[in-house]
């Protein structure tokens, strides 16, 4: 069996030394440079993006878990999702990886009381969806295990889901009373709760759920908003009824054993990838760019509801279904774009796509106004302060509020501007997407975190007629 992890050549403008989470001075890939803009013509093509990344965590987590073997197609393989591969490896679970692409993987899950205490911490890398999920499952896990993870996870708070693993029975310590990595937890057998979640948040409902698994009686969550249900989808895949009541309770009774599919896992493309180029071909003049086989699940779908708000010339093409999840094509034609106020009904199910969004908004006739996304501030960088620095260092016009943004759409923005990604991979992308309306180029720094979610984006970009090369190319 081969549980060796995918390799990747991250491209690098320079190396910076930073502490992580343990005090430790190590090298931080920061940097990385992309130069962008202006787009030379029309977007033309029909292209595939990557797997979806939620579900690429929740797949590696569940089979590694299942008794059996689980083959899993369209997987991820950015850096944030080999992080989660790589926790359940350190704790004794066999992976094969079947393709050189790294997207097919075959897991040999050692059930849910199988996994071995680590011999090292568990690192989450970049990754707040796997460090959050995971703390639900070594809440259930009759050992101690530490996780940690880069200087900027770090920073993100964790105890919107420390507290409920708490109540369940588990002990987490860590700085700032467990609400800062690197946590401890030592867990075991939990009792169950009904959580009520203040944030509206599929990490925490899911953290829950997962941790439910191991717990005596019937977990129940309830949050302020639906959020992505991708969990509650895969769970019943592998065995475990989850029942979702009319007044928005999720609550699984755990079968104690979970099992792997008779069927390979398949995971479509990633809707928030996608959203890159679909709000660049709505961009660029006499653009038509279809997008093959996306996840249009409702929750997470709101992406395509604001850009239908603003105008777009978005249809969706041979609806269907990859598992238990919708799909369709997306073809994007160029046009529409104006402003409008975001439902904030529609903001957890785009919490993800704003970034870009934010630059299609900046391109638009009109003002564009989005509130309640707080959540917004507290992801790889403060996405909101992060994209109003951006777009105005090209020029746009946009006001910073404590839970959102007003943006006043510009023709174009300004060429030579030099802007920060931060380490920020949406950041990076959508900048790269904003700078096909440019004057000029724009240089995008500390850009190489796209290998976390997104690591061909570069060349899928080209290939549809994007102006956009890392600064090594040249």
């Amino acid at each position: 069996m081969n549980s060796r992890l995918p390799k990747r050549r991250v491209r690098s403008g320079w190396l910076n030394m930073e502490m992580d989470c343990n005090g430790r001075r190590v090298v931080m890939d920061v940097g990385g440079t992309l130069i962008a803009g202006p787009a030379m013509g029309p977007l033309n093509g029909t292209i595939t993006v990557p797997g979806d990344k939620s579900m690429s965590h929740r797949s590696v987590m569940l089979a590694s878990l299942a008794d059996g073997v689980t083959e899993i197609r369209g997987f991820l393989p950015g850096d944030d999702n080999v992080a989660t591969a790589r926790m359940f490896i350190d704790m004794g679970v066999d992976i094969e990886w079947l393709n050189d692409e790294k997207t097919s993987l075959r897991v040999h899950g050692v059930g849910l009381h199988g996994l071995k205490q680590p011999a090292k911490m568990l690192d989450a890398g970049n990754s707040g969806t796997c460090v959050r999920l995971m703390t639900g499952i070594l809440a259930g896990q009759p050992f101690e295990s530490t996780m940690t993870g880069d200087a900027s996870l770090c920073k993100r708070p964790m105890k919107r889901v420390v507290d409920p693993v708490r109540r369940m029975g588990a002990t987490v310590s860590g700085p700032d009373g467990g609400n800062l990595l690197p946590i401890t937890i030592s867990g075991g057998r939990l009792k169950a709760i009904h959580h009520i979640s203040e944030v509206a948040s599929a990490q925490v409902k899911s953290c829950v759920l997962l941790a439910g698994l191991y717990a005596d009686g019937i977990t129940r969550v309830n949050e302020p908003k639906p959020t992505r249900d991708h969990t509650e989808r895969m769970l019943p895949l592998f065995g475990q009824p989850v029942e979702a009541a009319a007044d928005g309770t999720i609550s699984i009774n755990p079968s104690d054993r979970l099992t792997a599919p008779s069927c390979v896992v398949d995971i479509p493309a990633d809707p928030s990838s996608a959203c890159f180029f679909a709000v660049a071909a709505s961009l660029v003049e006499g653009s038509d760019v279809t997008l093959k086989s996306i996840g249009i699940n409702p929750r997470r779908d709101g992406w395509r509801r604001v850009m239908n708000g603003m105008g777009v010339r978005l249809t969706l093409e041979h609806e269907g279904k990859v598992g238990e999840e919708p799909v369709a094509d997306v073809r994007v034609r160029s046009g529409g774009l104006h402003g409008m106020r975001v439902d904030p009904d529609d903001v957890p199910d785009a919490i993800d796509e704003f970034p870009v969004l934010f630059a299609a908004a900046a391109l638009a006739d009109g003002e564009f106004l989005l509130e309640e996304a707080e959540e917004l501030r507290v992801k790889e960088s403060d996405r909101i302060s992060a994209m109003a620095d951006a777009l105005r260092a090209a020029g746009a016009d946009i006001e910073e509020r404590p839970d959102g943004a007003v943006i006043r759409g510009l023709n174009n923005l300004k060429g030579g501007a030099e802007v920060d990604a931060l380490g920020d991979h949406r950041i990076a992308m959508a900048m790269a997407v904003a700078a096909q309306r440019a004057d000029g180029e724009i240089t995008i720094r500390n850009a190489a975190a796209i290998a976390t979610s997104f690591p061909n984006f570069v060349p899928l970009a080209q290939s549809i007629g994007m102006n956009v090369r890392w600064q090594d190319e040249e």
